[in-house]
């Protein structure tokens, strides 16, 4: 008997990867541009592996999503740095990790400072450090690479950056160089942070804020770069939930016509937005919300944010957002570095220091980052 259970077993997880990489080939063409496919379609069939078989383990009840995301966070396995000292603090309830250069924590003047906002992984997190495992190698070489004082940050951003802005003194922080930095959805929450901290008397101001591949809008799914990844519900995908006097007035932020030439190849011209659907608009008048699309923030606001560097990825469903947003800080005189990786696709700057799955691109994007921050 368990001798069958063990067959059966194998059985279907064999028959979930085959089905995973059936489902690759047919689905994903990967660009001649990238370097080593064969790796990149590894690393992609691994990754759909998990999606199903936490969907498939969460419905026989034996663990939820979040718990399954939590157990292939465990084989995340952070390596101690002699060099630094790190320190996991609670800000209120609020989950933090606090990374420190032994030499800094002995030296009589103050440093730089380094606010990280993480990404949000899909199907959330039980353990309140398990999120940070994952940046833990990334902010180790960027706490050590630019001598800064590195503050990681999962959740409650806003809290946590005005928590830590109010203690700079604490942590040896020089106030007039503190950044920011955040990627993906991280890279939204430091886009929102930044804009909700512009004219504030009782905190240092940010010096500048570093986007990487940010998500700043969930409006116009038209752009070429969403068109290339269109796997959305049609109502949203052509614009039927936004209401017609909702368009003309930001059209002039969310179209297209914001992004270089170079980038605006698509097979297909679609007419946007749809007739207007008013049940659509229940259902997702949220994402029209100027927190939930910080690109549609007001001039004046825009206006006075701290200097920018964004980083945006040749494949990478949120590359025109990163290209939109560089065209709403430029607009408004901010001063605005860009880095445009032709090789780069979303996700890859976590693979910096992974020997069996590491991407040049992923080199050349921390190496920028720290480059910029050291410049500060």
């Amino acid at each position: 008997m368990l001798v069958l259970s063990l067959v059966l077993l194998c059985t279907f997880f064999v028959g979930v990867f085959v089905w995973t990489v059936l489902q690759h080939f047919l689905t994903v063409d990967v660009p001649s541009t990238l370097q080593h496919p064969a790796k990149f379609r590894f690393l992609h069939c691994l990754f759909l592996y998990a999606l199903p078989l936490g969907n498939i383990f969460e419905r026989l009840g034996i663990c939820s999503r979040p718990r399954f995301t939590q157990l292939l966070h465990g084989f995340v396995r952070t390596k101690k740095d002699a060099r630094l000292v790190v320190t996991d603090l609670y800000f209120g309830t609020i989950p933090v990790r606090l990374f420190q250069s032994k030499a800094e924590v002995h030296s009589a003047g103050p440093c730089m400072g380094v606010l990280t906002s993480l990404q949000a992984t899909q199907g959330g997190c039980c353990d309140r450090f398990c999120l940070a495992d994952l940046y833990h190698h990334l902010c180790n070489f960027l706490a050590l690479e630019t001598d800064s004082v590195l503050l990681s940050i999962g959740y409650h951003c806003l809290n946590a950056s005005i928590h830590f802005l109010k203690a700079l003194e604490t942590y040896s922080v020089d106030p007039s160089r503190v950044a920011i930095c955040g990627d993906s959805t991280g890279g939204a929450y430091v886009v929102c942070v930044t804009q909700a901290l512009v004219g504030r008397s009782d905190v240092p101001q940010i010096r500048a804020q570093v986007l990487i591949y940010p998500l700043v809008q969930i409006i116009s799914l038209q752009l070429p770069s969403y068109w290339q990844s269109r796997n959305v519900p049609s109502s949203i995908l052509d614009g039927a939930f936004m209401p017609p006097d909702f368009w003309r007035k930001y059209k002039q932020w969310l179209s297209s016509d914001n992004i270089p030439r170079r980038f605006r190849k698509m097979r297909h011209q679609p007419v946007f937005p749809s007739p207007f659907n008013g049940a659509a608009y229940l259902e997702n008048k949220h994402l029209l919300d100027v927190d939930n699309a910080p690109l549609i923030r007001d001039d004046e606001t825009i206006a006075q944010l701290p200097k920018a560097f964004l980083v945006s990825c040749e494949h990478d469903i949120l590359r025109d957002d990163t290209l939109l947003y560089m065209k709403r800080l430029e607009d408004q005189r901010v001063p605005v570095m860009w880095y445009h990786v032709e090789d780069g696709f979303h996700g890859s700057l976590l693979l910096f220091d992974k020997e069996i799955f590491l991407f040049l691109c992923s080199l050349k994007i921390v190496n920028a980052i720290a480059n910029y921050i050291k410049s500060i």
